[in-house]
């Protein structure tokens, strides 16, 4: 996200809406992106993806970290680099964003909002890939109606973020986190029978007390 933003080659599609909002608000860049990942992550929620602990930490930590990342002036020069060696840096940023995505999801501690609504899509029968490029594109065109920077580097990152962060899981031999389900109760003392799992055919229970009522019959009639 970071070097997205000192490339200058167009923002993320995630941070040219959060720019979009930040010159609309008033507010400044970290304050929004933590606002919408609340919003987006009640929106995942919605859509059946629990957070977690991991959830709540990006929530506050990357907004944080963004804020003092900025401030900063450790990338000041990249700006003014060649457009070849920013676009180097733009691929780089895209590729740790893939692996990283794919690395902390498959931890399994809870994903950020946006992750969250990648996985919540993914859950509803798209595949990482697609749900995330969907996801990208659509915050990009409500980006650029607020007055984003739409930029070269806008559109590499909303097309093949996505792609990234599947390869990533299929490279680290990761999948995405399952859906998680209230496990089926049955009666009190009694297993829920698995799921997919046929009922055992009906049997003729056979009382000890019947079978010693017709052991002593034929022990009458015997006599």
């Amino acid at each position: 996200m970071w070097l997205s933003v000192q490339v200058e080659l167009g923002l993320s599609p995630w941070d040219m809406l959060h720019s979009g909002l930040s010159q609309s608000l008033g507010l400044s860049f970290g304050v929004v992106v933590m606002v919408v990942g609340l919003i987006v992550l009640g929106l995942s929620w919605v859509l059946g993806q629990r957070p977690g602990l991991g959830t709540l930490f990006n929530v506050v930590a990357v907004g944080w970290v963004l804020d003092r990342l900025l401030e900063t002036s450790w990338l000041d020069d990249l700006p003014a680099a060649d457009t070849w060696v920013r676009v180097l840096v733009l691929v780089a940023a895209v590729v740790l964003l893939g692996f990283g995505s794919a690395l902390y999801i498959g931890a399994r501690f809870g994903a950020g909002p946006r992750d969250s609504l990648m996985v919540a899509c993914h859950h509803h029968g798209l595949s990482i890939g697609t749900a995330r490029v969907a996801i990208e594109v659509t915050v990009l065109v409500a980006g650029w109606l607020l007055g984003g920077a739409l930029g070269l580097g806008t559109v590499l990152l909303a097309l093949a973020t996505g792609p990234a962060v599947q390869l990533s899981f299929r490279l680290l031999g990761q999948d995405p986190p399952a859906r998680r389900r209230t496990p089926p109760t049955g009666p009190v003392g009694v297993p829920p029978r698995p799921e997919g799992a046929r009922p055992k055919p009906w049997r003729r229970t056979v009382q000890p007390q019947s079978v010693a009522m017709a052991r002593t019959g034929e022990m009458a009639r015997d006599e």
